[in-house]
């Protein structure tokens, strides 16, 4: 007999199938709290010409409107295949608890889908990777979060 955690991801597998038909990429993500699916998700980077239409960033986009929170507390995601960072960190972010997945990123090597060379380039050091991240502030300008904090005051 399976577990509801099993049926869980499942369901997650399952959608990135039915996207795969679909002519999408082979990702799904389902997001519980309390032993309840709220949000799924599956990758849309292609149909909607958006690389960050992740199955687990629209999981928690749809989450986040059905709750009416950018807080997620308490709330677990089952994803089909590892998570990349960017999916990691929006879990992170919003207070995700746990992430299930069931394809690692060593399966998916021989097919193009691993995250393993962003994670290679984020462990690098800023100036050696090839998006470079760089202050710079107009001398004019300053006061920015001053501002916000007497508006939110």
């Amino acid at each position: 007999m399976e577990t509801p955690v099993e049926d869980f991801m499942r369901e997650a597998i399952a959608l990135a199938r039915e996207n795969i038909e679909a002519g999408g990429r082979p990702f799904g993500a389902v997001l519980v709290r309390d032993g309840r699916v709220v949000a799924r998700g599956v990758n849309q980077v292609n149909r909607m010409k958006d690389p960050t239409a992740h199955a687990e960033l629209l999981a928690i986009r749809e989450a986040s409107q059905i709750l009416g929170s950018a807080t997620l507390a308490g709330c677990v995601v089952y994803a089909s295949g590892h998570p990349c960072p960017m999916c990691l960190a929006a879990m992170y972010l919003s207070g995700i608890e746990a992430a299930w997945f069931a394809y690692s990123n060593e399966e998916g090597e021989a097919y193009g889908l691993s995250t393993a060379p962003i994670y290679e380039q984020m462990a690098r050091e800023p100036r050696e990777r090839s998006l470079a991240l760089r202050p710079l502030r107009p001398a004019d300008e300053d006061g920015l979060y001053d501002e916000w904090e007497r508006k939110r005051g």
